[in-house]
Formats: C-alpha cells, sequence, structure tokens
C-alpha cells in the first residue's frame, strides 16, 4: 500500500525538474580530432574539460556525453558540499594515514578554488556555505562523535561537539543525541544547476561538448585512440573517462567500481510554521550514525531532501525500474517520519534513485589505460559534489605527466583501487551486506558480525 505522504509524487529527480534546464548541444556527427577527448559529462568530465581548455587554450578539447549533461549521478544526488576528498577525515586515516596533512591541504585548496570558479564563472546554484551536521542517533555513538571531534580539531577544522540539548537546537529530531558540527568550507548546493552552470562555462572557453552521443567503440590505432559514437568519429592522442559505473567497453573499469543505488525524497516547500517545528535555522546538511545512515539538507524554496537507501541490482543498470515503484521507498518514508515526527502533514513532491560510484577505497581514483592514453577518474563513493573538482584536476595530471603536481607524489595517485568481485560473487555480497544494514544498529549478531568482516576486508562502510 501506498503511503498517503506519495500520493502525487513524481518519481524523477527534483533537481531537474527545472525550468532552468539548458538546450541540449547537438550530438557528435562525422570525424574529427581533439587534442583530449572527455566521456561524460557529469561533475568530473565537465571540470575536466575545463581545466584541459584552460591549460592549454590551443588545444581542441571535446566532450561527448551519452544522455544529457546532468542526467546521470550528476544530477541526483542531496547536494551536500564537504572539504573532504578523501569520504571524510576518517577514512583518510584508515586508507592512507601517513598522507592525511597533504590530503587535508589539499582538500581545502580544492574547496577555495570550487568557491572561486563558481563566482569567476558567475555560476548561481543556490549555495549556501552553512557547514554540515553529523548527529548521533543513539547514545553510544556519541563516543564515536567525540573520536571524530578530536580527529579534526587535530587537524585544524573549526568544529563543535554538541550534546543531545544542542543537536536538537540546530535541528529538533527526537533522534538526536549529539552531533558534530563542521562550520567551515562545507554546506550545500544545488546538483543539477552546479552541472548546468559548468557546461555553460565549458562552452564559454571553447570546449566543444556534444550530447546524445554514447562512446559505443574505442579502438587503438597507432599514436591515436579513436572513439566511436552512433553517427560520429573522433580521434585523440589522449582520453579522459569521467563515466563513473557506466559501462564503456573497458573490462577492468567496471571491476573497480561498483553500482549500487541510493534513493533520495523531495517534500513539498515547508510552510514557516512547519519549518519553525523542526529549527534548522542554520540549514546545516547533516548525516546520521546509523549503518544504514540518512542524510537530508534544506533547498532554496525550504523543501526536505532526505535519502539514504542503498540498494543493489544485479546488472548494475544505472537507473533501475525500481526506482520508479512507491515500495522501494517505504523504509526511507518510516525513517523521515521517525526523524521528524512533527512532520506527520507533509507529502513528498519527488523520489528518485541515482547510481554511486563505490569503490574498495571509499575516494576518487585514477587509473591509466591504452598506455596512458587514458585515464579512468571515479570511485567517489557518495562523496563526489565537490571532490569531483579535485579528480579532474588529478586525472589530468596523470594523463599528462605533470609528475610534479603535489597529489603525484601521494598515494592517492600513484595506488589504484582493489577489484571487488564480479558476477553473482557480488551480487551476493551487495544483497547480504545491504540485507545486514537494516538493523545492525539494534539487533547486532549477525548483522554486526557481517559488517566488521566487510570492514576487515578493506571495504568502506
Amino acid at each position: 500500500m501506498t503511503h498517503p505522504a506519495f500520493a502525487n509524487t513524481r518519481f524523477f529527480p527534483f533537481w531537474l525538474d527545472s525550468p532552468a534546464a539548458p538546450a541540449v548541444e547537438p550530438e557528435l556527427r562525422g570525424e574529427r580530432r581533439a587534442g583530449v577527448v572527455v566521456i561524460g559529462g557529469g561533475f568530473t568530465g565537465l571540470w575536466a574539460a575545463i581545466q584541459a581548455k584552460e591549460a592549454d587554450p590551443r588545444q581542441e578539447v571535446v566532450l561527448i556525453e551519452a544522455g544529457k549533461v546532468a542526467h546521470g549521478a550528476s544530477g541526483r544526488p542531496c547536494g551536500i558540499i564537504s572539504t573532504s576528498i578523501m569520504h571524510g577525515l576518517a577514512n583518510a586515516a584508515r586508507v592512507f594515514p601517513k598522507d592525511i596533512d597533504q590530503l587535508e591541504e589539499l582538500g581545502r585548496l580544492n574547496l577555495d578554488g570550487f568557491q572561486r570558479d563558481l563566482e569567476r564563472f558567475g555560476i548561481d546554484a543556490d549555495v549556501e556555505w552553512n557547514g554540515e551536521l553529523t548527529a548521533a542517533i543513539e547514545p553510544g555513538h556519541v563516543d564515536v562523535l567525540r573520536e571524530d571531534y578530536e580527529l579534526h580539531l587535530e587537524h585544524g577544522h573549526d568544529m563543535l561537539l554538541l550534546d543531545a540539548g544542542e543537536a536538537r537546537a540546530q535541528i529538533d529530531s527526537p533522534l538526536f543525541h549529539g552531533a558534530l558540527w563542521g562550520r567551515q568550507r562545507s554546506g550545500t548546493i544545488h546538483p543539477a544547476k552546479l552541472a548546468w552552470g559548468l557546461k555553460a562555462a565549458a562552452l564559454k572557453v571553447g570546449v566543444k561538448l556534444y550530447e546524445n552521443s554514447p562512446l559505443e567503440r574505442i579502438v587503438e590505432e597507432g599514436q591515436d585512440l579513436v572513439l566511436h559514437t552512433p553517427v560520429g568519429v573522433v580521434r585523440t592522442a589522449r582520453a579522459f573517462f569521467a563515466t563513473g559505473c557506466a559501462k564503456v567497453g573497458i573490462g577492468d573499469i567496471n571491476r573497480r567500481v561498483m553500482n549500487v543505488q541510493d534513493h533520495i525524497m523531495a517534500t513539498e516547500p515547508l510552510t514557516a510554521e512547519q519549518l519553525a517545528r523542526v529549527g534548522w535555522q542554520n540549514r546545516q546538511g547533516f548525516y546520521d550514525t546509523r549503518t544504514q545512515l540518512n542524510y537530508g539538507r534544506l533547498t532554496k524554496d525550504n523543501r526536505i531532501i532526505f535519502g539514504g537507501s542503498v540498494t543493489y541490482h544485479y546488472g548494475e543498470h544505472t537507473d533501475p525500474d525500481e526506482n520508479r515503484r512507491p515500495e522501494t521507498y517505504a523504509g526511507l518514508v518510516d525513517a523521515f517520519f521517525k526523524t521528524f515526527p512533527q512532520l506527520h502533514d507533509v507529502k513528498f513532491s519527488h523520489a528518485w534513485g541515482g547510481p554511486i560510484d563505490y569503490c574498495s577505497r571509499g575516494s576518487v581514483f585514477v587509473t591509466r589505460y591504452f598506455g596512458g592514453k587514458a585515464v579512468f577518474v571515479a570511485g567517489y563513493t557518495g562523496f563526489g559534489v565537490a571532490a569531483s573538482r579535485f579528480g579532474a584536476t588529478m586525472g589530468l595530471n596523470t594523463l599528462f605527466g605533470r609528475k610534479d603536481a603535489p597529489e603525484q607524489k601521494l598515494d592517492i595517485a600513484r595506488k589504484g583501487t582493489a577489484w571487488i568481485p564480479p558476477g553473482i560473487l557480488r551480487w551476493l555480497g551487495a544483497k547480504i551486506t545491504f540485507i545486514a544494514f537494516d538493523g545492525a544498529d539494534a539487533e547486532g549478531g549477525w548483522k554486526r558480525a557481517w559488517i566488521k568482516s566487510v570492514k576487515a576486508l578493506g571495504f568502506p562502510m
């Protein structure tokens, strides 16, 4: 039975349901040559195309997108901006402990550059630099927050550790037993407007951008890579794959990233009285500390974006039919009303799913192909809104052999990510893991033991 709050819900990303969407660029037709070809018109691909063209305005930079810019993963996230390029400081300590200081500095520089680029390109993407909140939803989780707080202070972050009353004064949820509020270099943004702004910037600096131009095959001919789309061909010396979870004919790529589906809902705009019930005057994006975490933020027109129900589908379609079925969101609706019971009268205008390019280290990586003529950059594992700018820089530095670039001296650029078992083994492992997520905090038992074993193998949870 469909929840009453879903009576008039549209199963389509709220961000993309907008009159601000730009005109679609023509598809690639005929044959042409380029100095660099970028495959993929999401955040990473757009940043890469812009940076490549600005680094050498004389070279032809071509970007091909299989569908429409922003209609893949980049038009579907919650839109929380984070400083970290490593999916959080704790993950950096787990994966690259000896490089934490340098990774933190690169994250700060990336966020400052992100902000400058929005300003210099005139990108109006509803950005709010209001910080991010991590909320403990069990009393026992407060100690975890305290450890995280001390780690952040050690590395120079402006953080506040809030008790239960202080946390609820920020966002009034009966589930919140405390919170950690990071107040600098983080906030929220309209992800589709960001992608559309980057598209306009790419065209302005001279990038040749083609939509509805899926890569069908790639052939190595001498020093060239020849990329074929349905009615076009482009020859290049260098290719930059920013294709996330998509299958692009290089089998190794899909062994390194796993497509999991995250699910998100948008409420109708809250009235002033409804908003007053939850406070939220500082408008931070938030995450909670559940194993199957939830997260949320406010939009410019005061909708609540609420998400966090992760699933896996065999075959890894980037937008499976299940994303348009009300029953897919039943658990997420239940989590919303447990988090905000005082909002019993709200309804959801939109609900959607989107692919997350999950990788074993939980952070962006770069891998070379075709003897260094091509690179693949992905693996953000859900934290790519701002980190994608850094991923583009790291990928281009690798592609062009810029060994003196600061990240090229670190393991984040020098070491790849582990393979994830394919086929039925991947499906079985994912299914058991997501079953374990649901109820692990309350039930413990085999679910908690399974999650610990997966963590022990090196996978981020």
